[in-house]
């Protein structure tokens, strides 16, 4: 059985990453945290890694997107959302993107589902932070997305983030979890594999074409890039800050 590639010689501290696909990489979230001090652990349930059964030996988790729902019947999918009452109960920092999202919201009694006309956001879209979000940081005006489905915002969560045809973008649970529908994380490298392997997808109502997408990017993607290493640093702040 697959192993997570624990490396038991750093004494850096450790970020568990949850992905869903052989190829699947952290992204530039990967990269940021790496540079904030962070050892990466990577762990792919999907393909037979184990989840911890505790965060003592980390210092938060990230669980990244993926291809299913979070509402499909593998026994994974069913055990990972239940996993997340780990991270919950421990209070340890917890971020999850479009999947790692809905399955949090799941997991907090919400639901996910398709766009009631079947839309989908692929490309860049436009959001809008909520007065909750905009106390916490400034946000993108537009943001990269890959999805179908959405959630909706469970009991006792705050919406952060809106958008127009999904209008639930991110939340916060207590103070360390929060959910993102969009895709921050994604690089050019990331953005060229998406949209060469999954180019079929953009047939589906609503949404962008390979080259309005790469259009688009120089123009949104710094403000992405710049929310992303503000929220980053709120979330976690600087590995020395957990030594």
């Amino acid at each position: 059985m697959p192993q997570n590639n624990l490396m038991t010689k750093s004494d850096k501290p450790r970020i568990l990453t949850i992905m869903h696909q052989e190829g699947s990489t952290p992204g530039r979230v990967g990269f940021l945290l790496e540079e904030m001090g962070y050892q990466l652990v990577s762990c792919k349930p999907a393909l037979g890694d184990q989840l911890p059964q505790t965060l003592d030996e980390y210092a938060g988790a990230v669980v990244f997107g993926g291809p299913m729902s979070a509402n499909d019947n593998e026994s994974f999918i069913k055990d990972e959302i239940e996993w997340m009452s780990v991270p919950l109960k421990e209070n340890k920092p917890f971020f999850g993107i479009c999947l790692g999202a809905q399955m949090l919201c799941k997991h907090l009694g919400g639901e996910v589902k398709p766009h009631d006309r079947e839309h989908a956001e692929i490309g860049y879209y436009p959001i809008q932070g909520t007065q909750a979000g905009k106390t916490m940081m400034e946000w993108p005006d537009h943001v990269y997305q890959w999805h179908t489905e959405g959630f909706s915002i469970p009991d006792d969560a705050t919406l952060l983030a809106s958008g127009e045809e999904f209008p639930n973008q991110a939340f916060q649970y207590g103070k360390n979890a929060f959910g993102v529908q969009f895709h921050s994380e994604v690089t050019h490298y990331m953005m060229n594999k998406w949209t060469t392997k999954a180019a079929h997808r953009f047939s589906l109502p609503g949404a962008q074409n390979r080259e309005q997408q790469f259009a688009a990017r120089p123009i949104h993607d710094p403000a992405v890039r710049k929310w992303l290493v503000e929220f980053l640093d709120k979330w976690i702040g600087p590995a020395k800050n957990h030594t």
